[in-house]
């Protein structure tokens, strides 16, 4: 336990400093509706589940290039009951403009479908299937996949890299995990630990109960390893949906193993901290401002893999 602190000092003492303050950046794009509106966009099916379609929106780089282009797969929150890949929007348009393809994608929720978080992670890994099926026609390099996703949809991108079964398809030459993984406020741990139990046994019963009883099964703390894909998440310390010590007990076990885990802490902040266009006056100032503080760190990372070239400064 005090290690874990120990590393929660250390990140919360550097977290803010990496990025100078924004002034006068505009205001992303943004489609909070459902389904959403997605300009730049062109759509296709990546899934058909009965009469159930699956879409997927795809961003392509203004610059054209005859070389494979890494790609990233959102994957939107909303508890695994809801939300919209518009959320998002801002983020594919800015990484299209850097040179990746940038796709976000629905997939079957409670609300909509009737479905379990479980059905959710066989769609997100049959989005990743599909991308490295479509690869040459899409421009994609089938080796620089990342998954991507926020809340709920951080868990489906977490999973998709490190929670084994639930694939959707018979065995293919087609890989359902990604070669690296960017999270925001994303639920790792989903069922109890041993040890000090991070969550409160309401939301252990409640998160039991959207998983069939068996939350175990796709929770990706019970499921790390070694050699797996590089991971940054963006994190608020006053997340009360998703306690940042759960981030913290993740991303200290990743490292432990081996991996690469980077954990950017945002003092003070709350859930969906990172999300631009909610709320009016003042606090829609912050979700933007924080939005352009989280994109630049995404790019950071990206660059540092090599996905991306270095930013020319203006």
């Amino acid at each position: 336990m005090q290690r874990v602190l120990l590393t929660a000092v250390a990140l919360l003492l550097t977290s803010d400093f990496v990025v100078a303050e924004e002034n006068d950046l505009p205001e992303p794009v943004t489609s909070w509706k459902y389904p959403p509106d997605m300009p730049g966009s062109r759509v296709e099916v990546y899934r058909k589940i009965g009469d159930v379609e699956l879409q997927a929106w795809i961003f392509e780089p203004v610059r054209k290039n005859p070389e494979p282009r890494p790609a990233i797969v959102f994957f939107f929150g909303g508890g695994w009951r809801g939300g919209t890949p518009g959320q998002f929007l801002p983020q594919c348009q800015y990484l299209a403009k850097r040179g990746m393809v940038a796709i976000s994608v629905d997939y079957r929720v409670k609300n909509r479908n009737d479905s379990s978080p479980q059905d959710a992670v066989e769609d997100a890994k049959s989005a990743l299937r599909w991308v490295r099926m479509n690869s040459q026609r899409l421009g994609v390099d089938p080796d620089r996949v990342v998954a991507s996703g926020g809340s709920a949809g951080g868990h489906l991108a977490a999973a998709t890299g490190i929670v084994p079964g639930l694939e959707p398809e018979p065995f293919s030459a087609y890989a359902s995990w990604p070669n690296a993984m960017v999270l925001f406020n994303p639920a790792v741990i989903l069922a109890r630990t041993d040890g000090e139990q991070l969550l409160s046994e309401e939301k252990l019963k409640d998160i039991s109960e959207r998983c069939l009883g068996r939350p175990e099964q796709i929770s990706p703390f019970h499921h790390v390893r070694a050699n797996l894909p590089p991971t940054i998440i963006f994190h608020g310390t006053n997340d009360d949906a998703v306690p940042f010590p759960t981030v913290v007990a993740f991303c200290d076990r990743m490292t432990k193993l081996g991996n690469r885990c980077e954990l950017k802490a945002f003092e003070g902040q709350s859930h969906g901290f990172f999300n631009a266009g909610r709320g009016q006056g003042k606090p829609r100032e912050e979700a933007n401002r924080y939005f352009h503080k989280t994109t630049k760190l995404m790019d950071d990372f990206l660059v540092s893999l090599g996905y991306l070239s270095p930013r020319v400064e203006q």
